[in-house]
């Protein structure tokens, strides 16, 4: 019984010879039901239901628990070894660590490897959202990408790959029709009253930083949650630039400084994915290090971006729209 979260490194064809129930223990004191060999018995099914019947006793209330009480003296079995002939070994038995390696010690590490047995399969038990199948568990979690290769070379993605041309096209679209009709979105954003001005000012730069926020956040959610990693970044980045291209041509802003955030995404990406860190340790400090360097660039950004907005508004408030007879009252001669 295997999870959808196990990454196979090598066959381990090996496992068909163990006897009647094998684990392996990822802690001291429970074994892992993310992968595990049962041969198949009506004896124990039957024995399954009537303990679920009487209400065996189970922590919590799913596969794990069970399995666990069911069970409970597999500890005490000794470690599993394949006999050299082939035959299969009767009994219980746990299985070595490297059948079932959590990948934490793979980040901690990067060079994994476990003395004690085989390296064979490790597995995902952490938190759910970090699953390998999410594009953007990659490069966060570095073996997510063997993952997706694995997938590719047996599923493939017939199943996302419609959608994420469609948005695609649709990003490139926008980019290209917000360039277009820039005089036209400004003038709508920036259409010139003389009641509350100060409301509408602030009501703008609201907008438009809300709109620049909002660049950054729908695209991850439209994407297809398990499109290859490259394809989801990707499809991201270019979302991210479609949708703060139309803040950038409403509110007429600096480009650079609205883009420095999908910049930054792309600039932790390559940190993250670097491939030659000795360990995760290192690999930790190299992101918080580049955090720590990007975290002024993003304030710059968001000061320019906010004068930039100070300055349309009151260019806008003071300047009569071309076909006015006259310009507005308090007009300074300084504009």
């Amino acid at each position: 019984m295997l999870d959808a979260d196990n990454l196979f490194l090598r066959r381990s064809d090996e496992l068909f010879q163990c006897g009647q129930f094998c684990a392996v223990f990822i802690n001291p004191c429970i074994f892992h039901t993310g992968l595990f060999v049962l041969q198949p018995s009506m004896e124990v099914f039957k024995d399954m239901l009537h303990q679920l019947e009487i209400g065996q006793e189970n922590p919590d209330g799913a596969d794990q628990g069970f399995i666990s009480g069911y069970f409970p003296d597999l500890l005490d079995m000794p470690m599993f070894h394949p006999p050299l002939n082939g035959t299969t070994v009767n009994g219980s038995y746990r299985l070595p660590l490297g059948y079932q390696m959590d990948a934490t010690y793979f980040y901690l590490r990067l060079k994994w490897n476990v003395p004690c047995g085989p390296n064979s399969v490790i597995t995902f038990p952490g938190a759910s959202w970090l699953k390998p199948w999410y594009w953007w568990a990659w490069p966060v979690l570095p073996l997510g990408i063997q993952w997706h290769e694995q997938r590719r070379q047996s599923l493939g993605y017939e199943a996302e790959t419609p959608m994420a041309l469609i948005q695609c096209i649709v990003y490139l679209g926008i980019v290209a029709v917000t360039r277009l009709a820039r005089p036209n979105i400004s003038k709508i954003c920036y259409r010139r009253t003389e009641k509350n001005v100060s409301v509408i000012q602030s009501g703008l730069k609201m907008l438009a930083l809300w709109s620049i926020l909002a660049a950054y956040i729908l695209p991850s959610i439209v994407i297809p949650l398990t499109i290859h990693p490259l394809l989801g970044w990707g499809l991201y980045l270019l979302g991210s630039f479609a949708l703060c291209s139309i803040a950038i041509n409403a509110f007429m802003l600096p480009m650079l400084p609205v883009l420095t955030p999908c910049l930054g995404i792309f600039g932790v990406l390559l940190v993250m994915a670097f491939p030659s860190y000795p360990n995760g340790v290192i690999r930790c400090l190299a992101v918080f290090g580049y955090a720590f360097c990007a975290a002024p660039f993003l304030w710059v950004s968001l000061v320019k971006i906010m004068a930039s907005l100070q300055s349309s508004l009151e260019r806008e408030n003071f300047f009569p729209r071309l076909g006015e007879s006259s310009p507005p009252s308090g007009f300074n001669k300084l504009y």
